[in-house]
């Protein structure tokens, strides 16, 4: 097929959450920008579901409060866990300054739809879906970048533009072409992800039950939980060996009340890996392209940041680069200040990450899950002391971002 030429003055890569927020926010400012999904749809399982605070506080400023609450979802004030027969709230979000004082869990795609649908209404805003980067353009060899190769469903396209974004995830192709390499920081755990029923008469919602050194995350929807169980590094085949019924066993006896529910799990497709990555750039920009979200860092699924931080990394990049992009000029001072706005909140977050490692690891390896009660009091003492500042470091983040002037609208708290 005949290669098809597309002019845009920001072309971004991937339709992740970073890259159609910064995509909608961009073109609200008045920027041309061509965003570039591989996939027919957004409809992909095992993904970030969880809307903090601060992108809560985002939806209410773009003006998008009624259609984000028609969408169907669950909400959660508090993180819970429960070690032995020990519940501990961990998290209180109830505790939290402005209006948006929860967490909304809410399958991402739902979410990314709704921001696509408000920026398909803006003339200056082309999404491409089914179209795959493939490479990245340049002038000369050693160059800056130009734009971008993609293969469409009507071919193969040179996108040509004045700055590129890799939004396209840990993997990036477009982070890897431009021969940036993240840094690993070490990361001892992987997440078995898998859906079971809700049973008939649920406990409160919870984040997590630890005993016998199995750490079981349940995290409520409409109808079903979506399960996670942490384990080694690497450890899944050997679980797996250990047969389907052991694994069921080892819910059961984590969390008893799913003891009916994990009967539903008939085979090992019900159960997929998440091979946890916890990295970063030393340096997320080169001339003409841009790092955000997770091909600028990669978080672990502690906490439930990962899709909080995409987005605000978005919010910061609109901000930063509209302006230059606008008035044609370089935007590389802008990609400095927008790394170093965004860098130390991504490493204040990452080593608490590490640190939650570490302790799932030292309770596994210790086999605990069973507390004495003057243990339990202490913890009790030593939770509730710390939800407000755990709630204000999960919900809002270090560094929540402000909407651009020009982006924010007016609007009513989410609730």
């Amino acid at each position: 097929m005949q290669e098809t030429t597309r002019e845009t003055t920001c072309c971004i890569v991937g339709g992740g959450p970073a890259g159609v927020m910064l995509g909608l926010l961009l073109a609200r400012a008045g920027v041309d920008v061509t965003v570039l999904e591989k996939h027919a749809d957004f409809f992909r399982d095992f993904r970030g579901d969880t809307i903090h605070s601060s992108t809560l506080d985002l939806i209410d400023g773009l003006g998008l409060r009624a259609r984000f609450l028609r969408i169907p979802q669950t909400s959660i004030t508090t993180l819970d866990i429960v070690v032995g027969g020990t519940r501990l709230t961990l998290v209180d979000f109830r505790t939290l300054r402005g209006p948006n004082r929860r967490i909304a869990l809410m399958p991402q795609w739902d979410f990314l739809d709704l921001l696509a649908q408000e920026a398909r209404t803006l003339p200056n805003f082309k999404l491409l879906m089914e179209t795959t980067a493939t490479g990245l353009l340049h002038d000369a060899p050693g160059a800056a970048v130009t734009g971008v190769l993609a293969q469409g469903p009507g071919g193969p396209l040179r996108i040509n533009a004045t700055l590129t974004v890799a939004a396209d995830g840990r993997d990036s192709l477009a982070r890897k072409a431009a021969g940036l390499q993240p840094e690993g920081l070490g990361v001892p755990i992987d997440v078995l992800w898998f859906r079971l029923p809700t049973p008939p008469s649920p406990p409160p919602d919870t984040l997590g039950y630890l005993r016998n050194g199995t750490l079981l995350i349940t995290i409520p929807r409409t109808d079903y939980y979506q399960m996670g169980m942490l384990i080694p590094k690497g450890g899944f085949e050997a679980i797996r060996a250990q047969g389907l019924a052991a694994f069921r066993r080892q819910v059961r006896t984590s969390a008893p009340f799913l003891s009916q529910a994990v009967e539903s799990l008939h085979d090992w497709e019900d159960v997929k890996l998440l091979s946890v990555q916890l990295d970063r750039l030393r340096q997320w920009s080169a001339p003409g392209l841009l790092c955000i979200g997770d091909a600028a860092h990669a978080m672990s699924p502690v906490f439930g940041v990962g899709v909080n931080y995409a987005v605000q990394d978005a919010v910061a990049a609109a901000r930063l680069l509209a302006p230059p992009l606008l008035a044609g000029r370089a935007v590389d001072q802008a990609m400095r200040q927008f790394q170093g706005r965004r860098e130390w909140p991504v490493r204040l977050m990452q080593p608490l990450q590490q640190q939650v490692h570490k302790a799932i690891s030292g309770a596994a390896s210790a086999n605990h899950g069973e507390m004495a009660p003057w243990q339990a009091r202490l913890a009790t003492l030593g939770s509730k002391a710390a939800r407000p500042v755990v709630a204000r470091l999960v919900g809002r983040g270090f560094l929540p971002e402000r909407l651009p002037g020009p982006a924010a609208a007016k609007s009513s708290p989410v609730s």
